[in-house]
């Protein structure tokens, strides 16, 4: 059946509406079902199930949830003629009698209605309030419409806005307040932030959870109670109202108020009345010229509702303020109020908070912590003195602590309060008896014009017996408009100006601001401008484009897209012949930057801590590679500036998703998602690829996290808001245990609530980068954000870079007042475009009598325009910068755009600066001629390329419009040199709105470069050079506009603007080229700086779009010393002289402010002193200099004034706000944020004290029951707006990605063999293919002294006769290189060595964890034996796992240990190792690769650890399944020599043990395996070659098993004394030894050593370096085997930590480790010198390696003269070549005949050492000769016995010894000379 809707913002019409007669009631109001069933009538859609959802179908809008009970009134009926008329009542129960009473209670619905059927011909055009208009989609056929332009138009909620599709209000239970607000497909419903000012727009009411008594939320319906019988309904705009009944008693129907008729149209006002205490009576008459709020009301409310803290001690002392104390405190804080500012609820809410608290300081201590003292007296913009001006002293703050106010002193109190501001407050309290009489008094007096003075009237109430009553009417204009507009929500304002703009009620603003007065009219003026295409204009150097357009074409953005006219020169063949170029303009490549870098690392951490955590919510282990998608909001220009990060950070590549060449930016796309509709299948498939992947880990990395929070049950579905909370805060993403979320913003506050996803441990938050002046990171940035911005404000002389536009201001009021129907963001933006235009006619000279022209504008745009214009004339190249123009309208902002272009192409200006309109829905699109200007300036080649963000865009000269609600994420380039914010809104006072608008001005700023002192007032600069150029461009002075620089106040660089004399303000002035734009990712990258300041860099240098780390260009500044050391490569950026443009001073008209020329200018302070050429006037690049500064940013006065302020504990005020739109205060009771709070505590404030509201995401994770619901795979990374966030993402991307691969890869050494000279082709010994190698060719082969092994570089090379040393010689290398050395990152092979990090199921047997012995059982056995080397019985201990003594035997079961056992040389089994493995190590029990298992492949093996006592404990710890081997005490300071000294000697003991005890068996004795392994604790995996490969010998991973097998089957095995492998190179099959498989060499790391035939040559147990080749040379000398395995290597992983070279070299004094040059580590004897606490062997092999040159002088670089070295290798360093002879007899030696050596070296010379052995060789005249002994006696025994006196000359000063003390034995040595 048809039934009438009522709609307030119609009141005199029915919508007609089609229900389900089931769901209305019957006559006696019952049976009627729940919910809803409907048609809409209008354009024939059915089957809506929910009221909510129809009432947004037709646009009614409203504040509260809408109810079927209040809006379907009266069921209709057809009357003979068939028109519908109006029937009964629709009967609802309980709401019939209400309606009777009070009219309704919808008080606060503004509909703008589109449910307006053809056929209801009851409108009354005169009295429509311009609320509804023709709009598209419209449901309705309008009548009336062309009067509507003419009616009184009010500026109430909603009622201008342009119909819409709207979205569904949220179904709300019944306990709970319904999320109000009027909905727009724009945003979810948006309450009210608690204020009552433009500057406020969130609903005082906390949407009341448990957390909030219901009394708080009690914002009430703010029903306007209305008489049925006029049909007229009362229309307010309450934008705010949260809950579904009335709470406030309502005014009975005898009392209501009058509106008088044309009260808009008198008064040019429309009054706003704040609810207070008691019930509002009804208004009545032309109630569409009335606002009415609540707010006040909610402020009084929620100020009397304690916490409930102190609700649960029953009755307590604690009272709230009384009502009269409210009351008089809103008196007082009124007539503080300036006259033009606006109330603010939050100033209110704390005066009222703080006289509470102080009336009851110590009441409230019981209860809570004490408050600090800065708490306690803080809020935000008043400083509340105890006695507020003009209260009485009696009644002095607290004043409940004296005799509480009572209702008769209440008006005479607040009468005399108001007295002291005139007549701006009036206090109406004697003699009114009700708030029905005071209203009509108020209304009575606005008419006679009595109170055109008064900004607000007090109605107060006080009958005796009765509860008081106040409330508060505003009748100051500017005050009742910003009141008004800020009842809008964003998106209702942005309607309402569509509206106004598309009804054509602006055009007589328009008109009116085009004529300017005597001068004549605009247009016209336009129309006779000078464009001559003949002359070229005095601004442009080239002629302008004659070429006119049409206006039509004005609608688009293309319209700035000119053609160069034929005749002149195109951008592009400007900039590009050789004397056009710019020398200072330059493309840099980037890296990221340290801070970048520590917070990728902080984000991996956290990751790390949620893998580490007990929870098991993240297995890293698990994953074996990255994926990711970022999702961004939707703005086309943030979506491609994301790709262009993501593109040229060279994440793609390493992430292996695109292979290094054939990446383009286009393959990027597809990791970056726009949040719109599209999005959906984006994460369906993610989700569905990370259900089939689990071996992946999905990175969703959510930016801009702030721009949706809206919950997706509250948004409709085509407004594209709550896609977030669908697809981020599904079930399936929230449980897919692959699938982490990183939220990026800067601006987190909306994500932390009390209902928070995100733990607050997962929180990030960007770092400073300076901790009390000291640079953490070593930037050479500095942020400059809002907090510097609002720095420069208080810096007192100089021109801060934030400010507001007086003249501007004073004009936009002036309108104001004059056209108070239209909406003050049409009225500003008009003004400003005017003044923009005005601007750029005067400053371009083609206008006759243009001088005129300068009072019509502001000196702030004239200047910004004179700039922009003049920029661009600079330089040769045209650079220019950026003028950002923020108009959040579309509307306005597209009118905006079309109204500057057709002035430019009217002015011919199209060729001198572009236009450009920022829509976020659309791609950027700039003109042609400019984008070819663009590829000419960044040399790029492709024909198709066009810019696509507004970073590309950097040096054009341009005006940016940016449009849209708020900014998504767009950043700008450096060149940005203004942000005019002066239209932007000040209604919406949210911290975030705020920080995001201010956002678009941050910038990095070069941090290292201020100069020293202030130059100081007495500066040569009179006020005539006010033109001059004073700063030089290569120069690092703080960037600051004309005064103290916000980084160091005390500094003062004023110097005059870019455009130099050219420019008429001096108001901008130079400041360095050390501030950099910083837009998200900037770096200066220092080690790149010295050679990228090309002036005109080849193309192929760099072909503009190949991947640097982040894309944008930046400007090349240098630090003073790179500066000096470049300033002879290449040119520098130019150096203005002062008086370099005083012949151009009179070419351009000069209007100088008187204003501006008080401002002196001091002089740099060390202007000259790096320019490396001579100045030149033509070379000044405005962009050059205008990079170096931040932008200045202009605000409107209303924010600037709120801004600025700060409270007393001297945080700015606008932190004290809401922080978000979307959420709510808990409580009144809260304290207040505190300077000292860091980021994570100002997190915790949030979380505690703000909840969300109803349409807000995380309005729904609440779970009973549960403490925290938190997401467990969830980040928030914050950081302030353009510092570098996305960077630090995309590289934390980088290094998770390489963590995870780094856990299956390992950094193996990769070097190629050195040493082989290309002639020595040897001969083919073996076949190929050769298994074994064959004892008797092996001798044939001639033993390779030279030393291969890449790790000995540095050491010196072994003399062979038929080896020729490469020309060049080896590279000097750092001793502690080898952590530097080359490797190559190696994948894990499943038979790979693992250190104690890996853990997996088969290990774990394997590791000690068998269920058959308990975990650390094990045993420690003494094991003694003598040894002659060491004269002394040695003790040694084993410590032995119960599940390992098989291994060994013993006296008896548990008894004493007799020998370790080994197998028969005939025994051979598939699964087993005949060899015991060694392996020593030290420092590495974490990371020693002891876990052989898998290398193994499964086969029983004996492995002994050698470790050193000290770290028994430790390794046993770590490794508690392996036998240990512990060193004698010692050896705890020896090196590597020692450990495989006592190795190869037990292990021979133990041989002839096990033979013994095989005798006593009865077996063979011979038959024992003689063979031991040695191998480094770095060995990882092993390879074979595969020479059947088809491409020629490859290698493949094997195991150690068969690497090993395949040795010991060898047949002759027992021929060798030394078996090795190779060690692996990925260049390692190459040369010879890839033909020949076995060759005889030095063996090194991984050694199959034959411990019977080997059992006279030891090892040196002193050694600490090179020992392995002094070891193989004895061996070899000693006439046994030695074989390498070509057929197999070993892959050595890096391992940094620990090992056997880290040895440090420190004194005895202190075990601080000191830097001891190697000249100290040997002394005179007997001589007073610094004592070392180091080995004197290693302090002796130490001295050798690095002074050789000077004890061995003849020896340097002289291959054929080596130094013979007898019975040992010693390291003399890479220059010196050693020739090593073995005096024993029947040694294989070199033959040295004919052989002249350049020196001698004799260590610990035996008795085998004799005078005639040495008589053999020959030496050079001044041969050195160096002798090494344990002591000094056997030093001079060794040279009496050897006769040497005889052929070498002594000095006693050649006598030496190490710097080691007595105690610690030092070794000595003589030096002598060849006679």
């Amino acid at each position: 059946m048809l039934v009438g809707v009522k709609s307030l913002s119609i009141p005199e019409n029915l919508l007609v509406c089609a229900v389900d007669r089931r769901f209305l009631p019957d006559e006696r109001g019952h049976n009627a079902l729940l919910g809803f069933s409907g048609n809409c009538v209008g354009c024939g859609e059915k089957g809506f199930r929910y009221f909510t959802e129809f009432s947004n179908h037709i646009n009614l809008k409203l504040s509260t949830q809408p109810k079927k009970q209040k809006h379907l009134k009266y069921h209709l009926y057809r009357n003979n003629q068939g028109v519908l008329v109006k029937g009964a009542p629709i009967c609802w129960r309980g709401y019939d009698g209400r309606t009777r009473q009070m009219g309704s209670s919808l008080s606060e619905g503004h509909v703008t209605s589109d449910e307006h059927p053809p056929n209801m011909a009851l409108t009354h055009p005169s009295q429509t309030p311009g609320s509804y208009t023709a709009g598209s989609g419209s449901h309705v056929d309008q009548i009336g419409l062309p009067q509507i332009a003419d009616v009184p138009h009010s500026l109430t909620n909603g009622n201008h806005a342009v119909p819409a599709v709207t979205q569904p209000q949220p179904q709300s239970g019944p306990g709970r307040p319904s999320a109000t607000g009027t909905h727009t497909n724009a945003g979810p419903p948006k309450k009210r932030h608690k204020g009552w000012s433009p500057e406020s727009s969130a609903n005082s009411l906390p949407e009341s959870t448990g957390k909030t008594p219901p009394s708080s939320s009690v914002l009430t319906t703010l029903s306007v109670p209305s008489v049925i019988t006029t049909g007229a309904r009362s229309e307010t705009a309450a934008p705010l109202s949260s809950s579904q009944g009335s709470v406030t008693p309502l005014a009975p129907p005898g009392l209501s108020v009058t509106i008088p008729d044309q009260l808009l149209h008198t008064c040019r006002l429309q009054p706003v009345i704040f609810k207070g205490h008691g019930p509002l009576p009804q208004l009545t008459g032309n109630v569409s010229e009335v606002l009415v709020s609540s707010l006040l009301q909610s402020c009084y409310l929620s100020s009397q509702t304690l916490p409930r803290v102190y609700q649960h001690y029953g009755p307590s002392p604690i009272q709230p303020l009384s009502t009269e104390m409210q009351i008089l405190l809103t008196v007082y804080y009124l007539v503080q109020l300036g006259p033009d500012q606006v109330p603010l609820i939050e100033d209110l809410e704390q005066i009222f908070m703080r006289s509470w608290r102080e009336s009851h300081l110590s009441e409230i201590r019981q209860y809570q912590q004490p408050q600090t003292p800065a708490t306690q007296g803080r809020h935000y913009g008043i400083d509340t003195p105890s006695t507020l001006p003009g209260l009485p002293q009696h009644l002095s703050l607290p004043p409940q602590s004296h005799q509480p106010l009572t209702p008769s002193q209440l008006p005479w109190l607040a009468q005399l309060a108001a007295s002291s501001c005139g007549e701006g407050v009036v206090v109406l309290g004697e003699h009114i008896g009700s708030l029905a009489q005071g209203i009509q008094q108020t209304f009575s007096r606005l008419m006679e014009g009595r109170l055109d003075n008064t900004n607000y009237v007090v109605i107060i109430v006080t009958a005796p017996g009765q509860e008081t009553q106040s409330c508060v009417v505003v009748t100051g204009k500017h005050q009742c408009r910003a009141l008004a507009e800020s009842m809008f929500s964003p998106n209702e304002g942005l309607k309402e100006i569509n509206h106004q703009l598309s009804t054509g009620v602006a055009q007589e603003l328009i008109h009116y601001c085009n004529s300017l007065g005597q001068d004549g009219d605009m247009d016209s003026l336009l129309d006779s401008a000078t464009v001559d295409s003949s002359e070229p204009s005095p601004l442009s150097s080239s002629q302008e484009s004659s070429e006119e357009r049409s206006l039509k074409t004005t609608h688009s953005p293309k319209d700035s897209q000119t053609q160069c006219p034929k005749d002149s020169p195109s951008p592009k063949e400007r900039a590009s012949s050789p004397k056009d170029t710019c020398s200072e303009y330059s493309v840099e490549w980037r890296e990221v930057r340290p801070i970048q870098l520590a917070v990728a690392r902080k984000l991996l951490s956290h990751v790390c801590a949620i893998a580490d955590s007990s929870t098991q919510n993240l297995d890293l282990g698990s994953f074996d590679r990255v994926s990711f998608l970022i999702l961004v909001p939707p703005s086309e220009v943030t979506f491609q500036q994301t790709v262009r990060h993501l593109w040229s950070s060279g994440v793609l590549q390493e992430l292996g998703s695109l292979d290094q060449d054939c990446v383009s930016q286009r393959e990027a796309e597809r990791y970056v998602v726009k949040m719109d509709q599209c999005a959906h299948a984006r994460i369906d498939s993610l989700i569905q690829e990370a259900y089939s992947n689990s071996y992946t880990l999905h990175i969703l990395v959510h930016d801009h996290a702030h721009c949706d929070i809206n919950s997706a049950s509250c948004s409709s579905s085509d407004s594209g808001l709550g896609l977030v909370d669908q697809l981020l805060n599904s079930r399936q993403v929230r449980d897919s245990p692959n699938i982490l979320i990183l939220h990026v913003t800067s601006f987190p506050f909306a994500l932390q609530t009390q209902y928070t996803r995100i733990s607050p441990y997962n929180e990030i938050h960007w770092p400073s980068a300076f901790s009390n002046d000291v640079d953490l990171y070593h930037e050479r940035t500095r942020y400059f954000g809002v907090s510097e911005l609002l720095e420069s404000t208080r810096s007192g002389s100089s021109l801060p870079l934030m400010r507001y536009d007086s003249s501007f201001e004073s004009m936009a009021s002036a309108l104001e007042e004059r056209f108070p129907k239209l909406h003050s963001a049409v009225i500003r933006t008009t003004v400003l475009i005017q003044h923009y235009c005005i601007a750029l006619m005067a400053a371009s000279g083609r206008i006759s009598g243009s001088q005129n022209l300068h009072k019509h504008s502001s000196v702030e745009t004239l200047e910004i325009v004179q700039s922009l214009l003049n920029a661009a004339q600079q330089c040769p190249a045209h650079h220019g910068h950026m003028v950002l123009l923020r108009i959040p309208s579309l509307a306005l902002a597209a009118w905006a755009h079309r109204r500057l272009s057709r002035v430019r192409r009217q002015l011919g200006l199209e060729e001198s600066f572009e236009i450009i309109l920022g829509n976020p829905n659309q791609a950027l699109n700039i003109g042609q001629s400019f984008t070819d200007q663009i590829k000419t300036w960044l040399k790029i080649q492709d024909a198709d390329w066009v810019p696509q963000s507004y970073l590309e865009l950097e040096a054009l000269p341009c005006i940016l419009i940016l449009s849209g609600a708020e900014p998504l994420g767009e950043s700008l380039p450096r060149s940005l040199k203004y942000c005019d914010l002066r239209v932007i809104n000040c209604s919406y006072l949210q911290r975030t709105t705020l920080e995001q608008e201010l956002g678009l001005a941050a910038y990095l700023v070069r941090a290292e470069s201020r100069p020293p002192h202030n130059p100081g007032p007495g500066s040569d600069l009179l006020e005539s050079d006010a033109e001059k150029l004073s700063s030089t461009d290569n120069e690092e002075e703080e960037g600051q506009e004309n005064g103290d620089s916000p980084l160091s106040s005390s500094q003062q660089l004023q110097s005059c603007p870019d455009s130099g004399a050219l420019d008429p303000f001096p108001t901008q002035s130079t400041a360095s080229p050390n501030v950099q734009k910083g837009t998200m990712d900037t770096i200066q990258n220092p080690s790149q700086s010295q050679t990228q300041i090309q002036p005109q860099p080849p193309s192929q240098s760099f072909p503009y779009p190949q991947p640097p780390l982040h894309h944008q260009t930046q400007p090349q500044v240098q630090s003073y010393s790179q500066a000096q050391t470049t300033s002879q490569l290449q040119p520098q950026p130019q150096i203005h002289s002062q008086n370099q443009l005083l012949s151009q001073t009179n070419s351009y008209p000069q209007p100088h402010p008187p204003a501006q020329s008080h401002r002196q200018h001091s002089k740099s302070t060390s202007s000259g002193s790096l320019s490396p050429r001579a100045s030149s006037p033509h070379l000044s690049c405005s962009w050059a200099r205008g990079v170096s500064r931040p932008p200045s940013v202009l605000l409107p006065r209303a924010l600037y004034e709120i801004i600025t302020a700060s409270d007393s504990s001297g945080l700015p005020r606008c932190t004290s706000f809401l922080p978000h739109m979307s959420v709510a205060w808990a409580s009144s009771f809260r304290p207040l944020l505190s300077k000292m709070m860091t980021c994570t505590e100002q997190s915790l404030y949030y979380r505690q004290w703000t909840i969300p509201r109803s349409y807000h995401m995380d309005s729904s994770n609440r779970t009973e029951g549960r403490s925290d619901n938190f997401h467990p795979r969830r980040l928030l990374l914050s950081g302030p707006p353009q510092v570098g966030k996305t960077g630090a993402y995309l590289h934390f991307l980088g290094i998770l990605s390489r963590m995870l691969i780094r856990l299956m890869e390992v950094d193996i050494y990769d070097e190629e063999d050195i040493n082989y000279s290309v002639q020595a082709e040897g001969v083919q010994y073996h076949p190929p293919n050769t298994s074994w190698p064959n004892p008797d060719i092996m001798k044939t082969i001639p033993f390779d002294y030279t030393i291969h092994d890449p790790k000995y570089d540095d050491i010196s090379s072994v003399y062979s006769p038929g080896y020729k040393p490469s020309a060049e010689g080896m590279p000097v290398r750092q001793e502690d290189v080898y952590l530097r050395r080359r490797t190559s990152r190696i994948k894990l092979s499943k038979y790979a060595a693992y250190n104690t990090y890996h853990h997996c199921e088969q290990c774990h047997q394997y590791l000690g964890f068998n269920p058959r012995y308990q975990m650390y059982e094990s045993t420690l056995h003494a094991f003694t034996f003598t040894h002659l080397l060491l004269g002394e019985e040695i003790q040694l201990y084993f410590i032995i796992p119960k599940s390992k003594e098989h291994y060994f035997s013993f006296s008896q079961p548990g008894g004493q240990l007799e020998s370790m056992r080994l197998p028969l040389t005939s025994d051979w089994s598939p699964d087993c190792i005949k060899s015991p493995i060694f392996t020593p190590t030290t420092g590495r029990h974490e990371h020693g690769l002891f876990n052989l298992y898998h290398a193994m492949d499964g086969a029983s093996h004996l492995h002994i650890l050698v470790v050193k006592e000290y770290e028994m404990a430790v390794y046993k710890k770590y490794w508690p399944n392996h036998i240990m081997l512990v060193l004698p005490t010692v050896f705890n300071g020896a090196g590597i020599g020692a450990a495989h000294f006592l190795i190869k000697e037990l292990s021979y003991h133990n041989l002839e043990l096990e033979r013994s005890r095989r005798v006593e068996g009865g077996g063979p004795a011979g038959d024992v395996w003689p063979f031991i392994i040695l191998a480094d604790d770095s060995c990882v995996m092993w390879n074979a070659v595969d020479l059947d490969a088809r491409n020629g010998p490859v290698e493949h991973a094997v195991s150690l098993k068969q690497v090993l097998q395949h040795m010991e089957a060898c047949p002759d095995l027992a021929h060798y004394g030394l078996c090795g492998i190779r060690k692996w190179s990925s260049r390692g099959l190459t040369g010879n030894k890839q033909r020949e498989p076995f060759s005889r060499g030095h063996l090194h790391d991984f050694l199959l050593l034959n411990v019977d035939r080997s059992q006279n040559i030891q090892y040196d147990q002193n050694r600490f370096t090179c020992h392995d080749v002094d070891f193989t040379l004895r061996l070899h000398s000693a006439g046994l085997l030695v074989c390498r395995f070509n057929s197999f290597s070993v892959m050595k992983k890096q391992i940094a930590i620990g090992g056997y070279r880290t040895f440090i070299i420190k004194t005895k004094m202190t075990d601080v480790p000191t830097s001891v040059g190697p000249s100290q580590y040997v002394c005179a004897p007997d001589s007073k010198h610094l004592f070392l606490a180091t080995p004197a062997q290693l302090l002796l092999e130490k001295y050798l390696q690095h002074t050789s040159q000077k004890l061995f002088p003849l020896s340097t670089k002289n291959y054929t003269h080596p130094v013979l070295s007898v019975d040992c290798y010693l390291n003399l360093g890479h220059e010196v070549t050693v020739c090593f002879v073995s005096s024993r007899p029947h040694s294989v030696n070199i033959s040295t005949t004919g052989l002249l050596f350049s020196g001698l070296l004799l260590c610990f010379a035996d008795s085998f050492v004799t005078p005639g052995f040495l008589k053999k060789f020959s030496f050079l005249k001044g041969a050195t000769l160096c002798v090494i002994s344990a002591d000094r006696s056997s030093l001079r025994q060794t040279v009496g016995r050897l006769e040497l006196e005889e052929e070498w000359r002594f000095r006693l000063s050649d006598e030496f010894q190490t710097a080691n003390a007595k105690e610690d034995r030092p070794l000595f040595f003589l030096t002598g000379k060849h006679i």
